[in-house]
């Protein structure tokens, strides 16, 4: 579990993978994202598909944030074979962390060899990259997000991620099952998604047993962390 007393504003920013993720998204604010992301020490940051990634490499060289992409972006329903290929493009072109967005209605139809084979696809594509595997656990049950989180952990990838983002992000208890599914396989949990008040809701959920945050709002709720540590929220700062 993440201790919130060790980190000052700068190296909280390790936290948070830092995303600009819709699709008409321009250059220009693909590269102001990315020098946003520096500013802010984040550990990573998004670009909505691997065409933007030579572009984010770019931006960040030189730096230790890394290059990062969605694969399956945000719906998840390509084949598994197209994912497969769409990760190894993806780090070939400069990608150190990939985020796989599942077949959630496979998934729902219970088939779970589908689901399971493309997670270890996309696993086995990805070669030496960071690894996450996005659930979108609010059009899932909780027994789905028990399979969905024990095939995560078959198949080897790094983290399980709650959300894209793009859709309904978690809530409270959908966060507390998946750290509580997860707990001793060495998976970490990594949530998107996170809802109004977000600095609120996203130091709630790092003392939930959160690994890592994935946002658009990175700076917001970076810049709010002393306000949340007056309120009591965060612990003081123990260097």
């Amino acid at each position: 579990m993440v201790n919130l007393a060790k980190f000052d504003r700068h190296s909280i920013g390790k936290l948070f993978d830092y995303s600009v993720l819709p699709k008409q998204t321009t250059e220009k604010e693909i590269r102001g994202g990315c020098r946003e992301a520096v500013a802010y020490n984040c550990a990573a940051f998004y670009s909505a598909s691997p065409y933007w990634s030579r572009v984010v490499k770019e931006e960040l060289q030189g730096t230790d944030v890394l290059v990062a992409t969605g694969i399956g972006f945000p719906f998840g329903v390509a084949p598994s074979v197209v994912k497969a290929l769409e990760t190894e493009r993806a780090v070939a072109e400069g990608c150190q962390s990939v985020d796989l967005v599942i077949n959630a209605g496979a998934l729902r139809s219970g088939h779970v060899a589908a689901v399971r084979q493309e997670i270890k696809d996309f696993v086995k594509a990805a070669g030496g990259a960071l690894t996450k595997v996005i659930l979108e656990v609010c059009y899932l049950t909780n027994e789905e997000i028990v399979a969905g989180c024990r095939l995560i952990q078959e198949a080897g990838a790094a983290y399980a991620k709650t959300s894209t983002g793009q859709f309904e992000g978690p809530n409270m208890s959908q966060v507390l099952l998946m750290r509580e599914t997860l707990k001793g396989s060495g998976v970490k949990l990594k949530v998107a998604g996170v809802k109004f008040p977000r600095p609120q809701n996203a130091y709630a959920f790092f003392l939930a047993g959160t690994d890592l945050i994935g946002t658009r709002a990175a700076p917001e709720i970076i810049d709010a962390l002393d306000e949340m540590r007056a309120v009591g929220l965060v612990p003081p700062y123990q260097p």
